[in-house]
């Protein structure tokens, strides 16, 4: 077999808009994961939109040759509604109900990665990137290691608080996620902390190419 033809082309379907910071991550980590590795994302805009529409759009992806698709959103919406909890559960049913109407099989290569919390919870899995960030010669700022990242549940506030105490900047996630990670080159390690990231690294090994 042919180096070319073992590079795999993966779907990748976000709840994020065209430039969003889930996006962005995911396609870089995927790279550095699997280099070389081809990726056809499909943003949806929201989470909304993702439960309704990830099948149909699964489907689309897998006819157009793609080796595998991930489905790929946030626990922990972007504004929470104080009165109901999300439910991981709950939430991959409605994606499953959605492939299967979709008439997509359940043996198809196509994997659910729930990212617990928010994609925030990468970052703080890798406290060494986030202290080079925000760091400079004169001002060092050291963050604390984080045991379980996905057990932290509003990771997000957590780094807006980060960068508000060290530089006293804005987090953008947009912006500043990927500057983030690019810190530290990424630290596959430290971010195997989190057990959405490592699942999601785990999808992207076992994707095999089609022949």
């Amino acid at each position: 077999m042919s180096t070319t033809a073992s590079i795999p082309t993966i779907g990748m379907i976000f709840e994020c808009g065209p430039q969003g910071a889930d996006k962005q991550v995911c396609e870089y980590l995927a790279q550095r994961i699997r280099p070389g590795v081809k990726i056809r994302s499909k943003p949806l805009d929201n989470k909304e939109n993702l439960l309704r529409d990830a099948g149909r759009v699964a489907a689309q992806l897998l006819a157009e040759d793609c080796s595998c698709v991930l489905i790929i959103w946030d626990l922990r919406p972007a504004w929470p509604d104080k009165g109901e909890r999300p439910c991981r559960h709950a939430e991959r049913a409605a994606v499953l109900k959605v492939l299967q109407e979709a008439g997509v099989s359940p043996n198809a290569p196509v994997a659910l990665v729930c990212v617990e919390q928010e994609l925030e919870s990468w970052l703080l899995a890798n406290e060494r990137a986030l202290s080079a960030h925000l760091s400079t010669d004169a001002h060092p700022y050291r963050v604390a290691k984080v045991k379980s990242p996905d057990q932290v549940q509003q990771p997000k506030a957590a780094v807006i608080e980060h960068f508000k105490r060290a530089r006293g900047w804005r987090y953008d996630d947009k912006v500043d996620a990927l500057k983030v990670l690019r810190a530290d080159e990424p630290d596959l390690v430290r971010l195997r902390r989190s057990v959405s990231f490592a699942r999601f690294e785990a999808k992207l090994l076992a994707c095999e190419a089609r022949t």
